[in-house]
C-alpha cells in the first residue's frame, strides 16, 4: 500500500529554489526538499542533470509548455492575496492576480524561479454549484 506521495521538480539551483520557497512559508525536510501544508507535503527540488538521469526524458521549456499546475488551498480570500505579495516579493512571477473565478472559488495563479506553475484557491464550499 502506498504510504506517501511527493513530487519531483527539476530546478537551475536547488540552492536559489529553496529560498524562494521558504520564503513562501515551505520548510526543508530532511532530504534536502521543502514541504507545505498541514500534512507535509514533500516537495523534492533536484539540479536539472539529476533530475534527466531518473526521468531519462527531456525536460519541458517551462517558458513554452506548462507541465502541469500545482495547486494550494488556502483558508481565506486574504491568504491568497497573500501568497500573490510574498510570490512577488520572493522573486517569483505571478501571472493571475486573486480573482474570483467561477462564482465560489478566489485565487491567484504564478510561477516560481523556474517556470513551475502553481495555483492557490480559497474555495467557498456553500457557494459551490450542486451543493
Amino acid at each position: 500500500m502506498t504510504k506517501e506521495i511527493w513530487l519531483n521538480l527539476p530546478v537551475k539551483d536547488a540552492s536559489k529554489s529553496k529560498e524562494f520557497f521558504k520564503k513562501l512559508g515551505f520548510s526543508i525536510n530532511d532530504f534536502g526538499g521543502v514541504v507545505i501544508g498541514k500534512n507535509n507535503f514533500p516537495v523534492m527540488l533536484f539540479e536539472e542533470p539529476v533530475f534527466k538521469g531518473f526521468v531519462r526524458n527531456e525536460l519541458a521549456d517551462t517558458s513554452k509548455v506548462s507541465e502541469l499546475l500545482i495547486s494550494i488551498d488556502a483558508e481565506s480570500r486574504e491568504e491568497v492575496d497573500e501568497w500573490a505579495k510574498n510570490v512577488t516579493a520572493a522573486g517569483g512571477n505571478v501571472f493571475a492576480q486573486p480573482a474570483e473565478n467561477q462564482g465560489w472559488m478566489y485565487g491567484c495563479a504564478f510561477a516560481d524561479l523556474d517556470g513551475h506553475r502553481w495555483n492557490v484557491l480559497y474555495m467557498d464550499m456553500s457557494k459551490m454549484p450542486g451543493r
